[in-house]
């Protein structure tokens, strides 16, 4: 028999989903504030989506994705990021047609074949927005915006925003030619990796991971000094922008963010508490992807954050979320017409939206009361003969210890009353 799950991969049990659902629901509330709508596309999509939309000189693309056929001999791939989709998704379903811009947002799972460390897995989630229909630097700002303010909601401290831009296509080539050159002395001290990317993606070479790499572009040309003056304006426009919203950043030249998509604004959000990697989200704007996977040119803009990254990081800060009462009321009966009010009474509650539950097992008096307390109860409704007598049950409050006898007939409106005074 197997007995454990695949290398990268978690089980959520019933105490940990708690925390991800608390943090969904200000993923919810936050995007509904601010004018996003879910949407949800497939796990899995046509291999050339990613060929196509991240780049084939990305490390997703050359080393990342879970790509198969399926029994028609399709090629097709787990998705490994939240973009491509949404854009495929905007363009088949002709979102373009509404009114703009159109304001996405998404929670789901996403699947690297990378190695696992701490915070980041195989399959791992993502809550991530997406803005089409605008080139406006505010809307920068906003995306970026509504990013730290959901951070700041779950109380998350010591973020620090890094802030560049790639430039357009033609910044780009500009700044290739010049990476290139600069390069061409380095070439042999480079790793395999940034010697392919040369001649494909030079830019990629100035986000290696390889310490080695790093201090070999140290001195390199950024995309910041090959912007046009359309560009530089856009960025200018972007920082004032941030500085209005009271958003503090630091201008990283050497950040280009590891997808062929990005264009303009590009920016990460870091902690430095979780090891390393510390990066625990990031985005920018892509202009192009759009047109580039057929449809006509549609400004945008979006980022995706790691929520297990997000959840380390709230362990790490010690910062506690809250869990919902599962069980206001236990229903504990000893004997047959006990049991059989007790079952009524339960139904009763739950039509009325009390959470409720009872034993089904035949425990003794004390060992429903024992598990009354393992669940977390507030309250145990205790059933017996002599109360059935008198249509009353005793109701033992479970963080106290105070008993207490009740009509049958004003359970429910005392359930919900003590619900109201917490």
């Amino acid at each position: 028999m197997l007995t454990k799950g695949p290398r990268g991969t978690n089980d959520f049990l019933p105490n940990e989903i708690e925390k991800w659902q608390f943090v969904e629901e200000i993923i919810r509330d936050l995007c509904t504030q601010y004018g996003y709508r879910e949407i949800r596309t497939p796990i899995f999509e046509h291999t050339e989506l990613f060929l196509r939309g991240v780049g084939d000189t990305t490390d997703i693309v050359e080393k990342e994705m879970y790509t198969f056929e399926d029994r028609g001999e399709r090629s097709l791939t787990l998705r490994p990021e939240g973009t491509a989709p949404t854009v495929r998704a905007f363009l088949q379903h002709k979102l373009y047609a509404d009114a703009q811009p159109i304001k996405l947002y998404y929670i789901g799972p996403m699947f690297r074949y990378d190695r696992p460390q701490a915070g980041r897995y195989r399959q791992f989630h993502q809550f991530g927005i997406e803005l089409f229909g605008t080139n406006h630097p505010s809307s920068d700002a906003e995306v970026i915006s509504v990013a730290m303010e959901f951070y700041q909601r779950l109380g998350l401290k010591g973020l620090e925003v890094k802030l560049n831009s790639v430039g357009c296509p033609q910044c780009r080539q500009d700044h290739k030619a010049q990476l290139q050159e600069y390069l061409q002395v380095k070439m042999s001290e480079l790793c395999s990796n940034c010697q392919g990317r040369f001649d494909r993606n030079p830019m990629r070479i100035l986000d290696c991971k390889s310490e080695n790499c790093s201090e070999l572009v140290a001195d390199a040309p950024t995309t910041t000094r090959c912007l046009c003056s359309q560009c530089s304006s856009h960025f200018e426009d972007v920082k004032k922008y941030l500085d209005l919203l009271e958003i503090s950043y630091t201008v990283d030249e050497k950040l280009v963010r590891g997808l062929d998509y990005y264009t303009n604004t590009a920016f990460e959000i870091v902690y430095q508490g979780i090891g390393a990697q510390s990066s625990i989200g990031g985005g920018g704007r892509y202009n192009g992807l759009v047109e580039q996977m057929g449809g006509n040119p549609v400004p945008a803009i979006g980022f995706g954050l790691g929520l297990e990254r997000l959840l380390l990081s709230l362990e790490h800060q010690n910062i506690e979320i809250p869990t919902k009462v599962t069980c206001e009321a236990y229903i504990v009966t000893l004997g047959e017409k006990a049991e059989a009010t007790g079952v009524k009474i339960l139904n009763d509650m739950r039509k009325q939206g009390i959470r409720g539950d009872k034993d089904y097992t035949g425990k003794s008096f004390k060992g429903q009361l024992k598990l009354a307390d393992k669940k977390g109860a507030k309250y145990a409704i205790i059933i017996g003969d002599n109360e059935l007598e008198k249509g009353k049950v005793t109701i033992k409050n479970m963080g106290t210890g105070d008993q207490d006898n009740i009509k049958i007939d004003n359970l429910i409106s005392f359930l919900i009353q003590a619900r109201e005074e917490e």
